[in-house]
């Protein structure tokens, strides 16, 4: 058996699976632990995993691999990975984003090795990029990347038919570069003023706007002038990213998930695209926006994806 963990800024969630070709089962999810130790969140998961096992009648020793889908930055202690995600931890993000910790790092990577026997953790941008090239939108293609737009931005990168990491694992943080925006307002959990997560996250239209996301798109939807705004903004930042990651990395396609994405896709898709086409032709010309093909399962799928 195999456990499929899917780490987010704002929930947790743990499937099983016997291997690749057969469907994920026994989905638990819940937030994301942000309090206590800074051990708390591999706890949480090494608990959400007993959990399941047992709802599902399975002896949870015969778990022999788990693949671990995480938001990041990553920061690598003894060659086992730690988050360092803004979203989760409090002394890195700073007292200003208000979060109920001091955790510089969490650990993950550890302790599930000292509990299992294999276990693989990559940047959830590249375990989704992994997933959309395997059973996705993106099969077939070696210049290519996925773009998440969720509680933070994270892309995956594909070039040469070879996926990009970094020397931490932390290739693909496009949303942690800069609009050259010093909005006092947009302040990143990473620290920067003005870059693309702190302009266009989900936690950041809540932040900015005074308004969830999801209310802000329903309203726009409804013919509202400032929503529709603001929407347009939003899919300015975004769109220059996608533009960027293209004309830097020379792309066919990018795939997009994340839930600020997927639950306004309908409206979102053709606003970006309009940002990319026409713009310096050899580059842009053919290059696809489209949804993720693996829909809002992409991050369960993702940490499966990493166990083959």
């Amino acid at each position: 058996m195999r456990a499929c963990v899917d780490v987010g800024g704002t929930k947790v969630a743990v499937s099983l699976s016997t291997d690749s070709a057969s469907p994920l089962i026994g989905r638990r999810s819940e937030p994301t632990a942000k309090t206590g130790n800074n051990d708390a969140l591999a706890l949480q998961i090494l608990r959400l995993i007993d959990e399941v096992c047992a709802a599902q009648g399975i002896d949870a020793a015969t778990i022999d691999a788990v693949g671990v889908s995480s938001c990041g930055p990553f920061e690598l202690r003894d060659g086992k990975v730690e988050l360092a995600a803004p979203n989760i931890c409090g002394g890195a993000a700073g007292p200003a984003r208000g979060l109920p910790n001091q955790w510089m790092t969490a650990l993950l990577e550890a302790p599930l090795a000292a509990r299992f026997g294999r276990v693989r953790v990559e940047n959830d941008g590249v375990a989704a990029l992994e997933a959309e090239r395997r059973w996705g939108a993106l099969k077939g293609l070696d210049h290519c990347a996925y773009v998440t737009w969720s509680t933070g931005v994270g892309v995956g990168l594909c070039v040469g038919g070879r996926i990009l990491r970094g020397k931490n694992g932390n290739a693909g943080h496009a949303g942690h570069s800069f609009v050259v925006d010093d909005d006092d307002h947009a302040l990143c959990g990473c620290g920067n003023l003005g870059d693309v997560e702190s302009l266009i996250a989900g936690n950041a239209i809540a932040r900015r706007f005074a308004r969830p996301a999801e209310e802000l798109f329903k309203a726009a939807a409804a013919g509202e002038a400032t929503a529709h705004q603001r929407v347009d903004e939003l899919c300015r930042v975004m769109g220059r990213m996608l533009y960027n990651l293209i004309a830097t990395l020379d792309l066919q396609r990018i795939s997009l998930g994340g839930s600020v994405f997927w639950n306004n896709r309908d409206v979102l898709l053709p606003h970006l695209q309009a940002q990319i086409d026409g713009k310096l032709v050899p580059l842009t010309r053919g290059v696809q926006l489209v949804p993720a093909g693996l829909g809002d399962k992409v991050g369960d799928y993702a940490a499966l994806a990493l166990l083959d």
